[in-house]
């Protein structure tokens, strides 16, 4: 038995002791997730357990090194954990933009203080960040963004706004790209800076989208001083941080679209409303066809997706301007896998309100799918991101 096959015996034997039954099951919606945070108060005691037991073991990011909260597991190892974990159907005890997207760029850009002062307590969900990014005339175009830190001496003072700030109202922290210098193109001069949430001048205005629910907020600075320690990287080259923490990001939003609606594929959630027929098959052909064409997409992308990271492994890189394959097809994908369940539903899917349907929770949903196509870059943007640097296409 070699020591991967080992790992594997003593990690299914660690999760089978240590995942409480109740973290076995599907999560019923946003509200049922652990994010973490100042703030945070646990859904359940077996929520609390779950995840202070994979934080001590460093499970909650589990290829970070050590020194940092992590659980220090090579590339392989890590994949092993994941999949022991669908095994038993074991939810992720931690869900963080910190994870996701701030931990990777700190990991690549921060200093070793600020390595040592913020990832242990992403690690633990101490700490819940926000990202600001896009601004009300900086969408797409990102790089035209016009918030300002101006020199104080030992700080900077930030002035201006950002919007569509998923989760803003709830974060602790946010990570933040700024203009530090006008008078440079406009891909230069952007600084990445991380401030406090809860610090003078900082304030949030939630935003409503047709779903009735949303994450997203307009964040408003005002005079908000942000000591020069809190900036990553070089001054003047955020820009190359964004690029990188882009690239997480999209690979983030794109992952959703392979997965499980509620533990189950679009044909099983069909078949269990419309029925099935003599032979035990969906019994509305075309929505079978359909269902059956989505579920193989589905596991064509979540093996380009493992294939792209076992690249990005092996060269010690990360899957770069892949991202924008994965993100294109993955919130396609998703906004399909929707309609299929909403042509399931029927009339009864236009439900709005009631505990019948948990207050609408898939008509919201299946709307929230046409944010994930454009939060993080547009899918239109992304195809030409895909036409001019994977392909290498011409200009129009």
């Amino acid at each position: 038995m070699d020591a991967l096959d080992a790992f594997r015996r003593e990690t299914r034997a660690w999760l089978d002791a240590n995942c409480p039954l109740e973290m076995r099951t599907p999560v019923a919606g946003d509200d049922d997730i652990c994010w973490g945070g100042r703030n945070w108060t646990f859904k359940s005691e077996a929520q609390k357990v779950w995840l202070t037991r994979m934080a001590a073991r460093g499970w909650t990011v589990p290829g970070w090194p050590k020194e940092y909260g992590g659980g220090g597991l090579s590339h392989e190892e890590v994949k092993v954990l994941k999949e022991e974990m669908r095994a038993i159907g074991a939810r992720s005890p931690l869900e963080s933009f910190g994870i996701w997207m701030l931990g990777p760029a700190l990991l690549a850009f921060g200093s070793e203080e600020q390595k040592k002062e913020h990832l242990p307590r992403i690690a633990r969900g101490e700490i819940r960040w926000c990202q600001g990014y896009s601004e009300p005339n900086a969408g797409s175009d990102l790089a035209s963004l016009q918030t300002r830190a101006d020199d104080g001496g030992d700080h900077f003072v930030v002035t201006g706004s950002k919007i569509w700030t998923s989760y803003a109202d709830k974060a602790d922290m946010i990570f933040c790209l700024v203009r530090t210098d006008f008078s440079a193109p406009k891909h230069l001069g952007i600084s990445f800076i991380l401030f406090d949430m809860t610090w003078p001048g900082v304030s949030t205005k939630p935003i409503l989208l047709i779903s009735g629910k949303s994450p997203f907020c307009e964040t408003f600075f005002d005079g908000v001083k942000v000591p020069k320690a809190n900036l990553v990287g070089t001054l003047n080259r955020g820009w190359d941080i964004a690029k990188y923490l882009l690239t997480h990001e999209r690979e983030m939003i794109g992952g959703g679209g392979g997965g499980l609606l509620g533990g189950r594929s679009p044909g099983q959630v069909a078949a269990s409303e419309i029925g099935t027929d003599a032979e035990g098959r969906l019994a509305d052909p075309f929505l079978r066809a359909d269902a059956a064409r989505a579920e193989v997409d589905a596991l064509a992308f979540a093996a380009t997706m493992t294939r792209y990271k076992d690249e990005a492994a092996s060269g010690g890189k990360g899957v770069g301007d892949k991202s924008s394959v994965l993100k294109y097809y993955g919130t396609e994908l998703n906004k399909r896998r929707y309609e299929l369940m909403m042509r399931a539903a029927g009339h009864e899917g236009l439900e709005w309100e009631g505990a019948r349907t948990n207050d609408g929770e898939r008509p919201r949903g299946w709307l929230r799918t046409k944010a994930n196509s454009i939060e993080g870059g547009t899918s239109e943007v992304m195809l030409d991101i895909v036409a001019k640097r994977l392909l290498q296409l011409p200009s129009a």
